[in-house]
């Protein structure tokens, strides 16, 4: 698989896996621990992933997972927003999808 497509399909992953922690830190104190861990628990994942998946860790890589890392934290949290004015909502994306629905 080429590494311009393979890269693409990994950042569109951290982006679907970074919406859910978004979601959670919209609805935690900033600069609390569970804010600190919405941001950082996805961290890991990405670092697996770049490993298992050999695109290194080139500058490029970089540029297009960090975007990807950050707007989805954005989308999670604007979701929230969203839904916080039209349902009762949690912490919990998947949750409150489930109760809202």
């Amino acid at each position: 698989m080429p590494v311009s497509l393979l890269l693409i399909e990994i950042s569109v992953l951290v982006l679907i896996f970074n919406i859910p922690f978004g979601y959670w830190r919209q609805d935690v104190k900033r600069a609390s621990l569970q804010w600190f861990l919405a941001i950082h628990i996805p961290v890991p994942f990405i670092i697996v992933v770049r490993i298992f998946s050999d695109i290194g860790f080139h500058w490029i890589t970089y540029v297009f997972l960090v975007s990807t890392f950050f707007l989805g934290q954005l989308i999670g949290g604007r979701i929230y927003k969203y839904r916080k004015d039209r349902h009762t909502v949690s912490s919990c994306l998947f949750m409150d999808l489930m109760r809202n629905s």
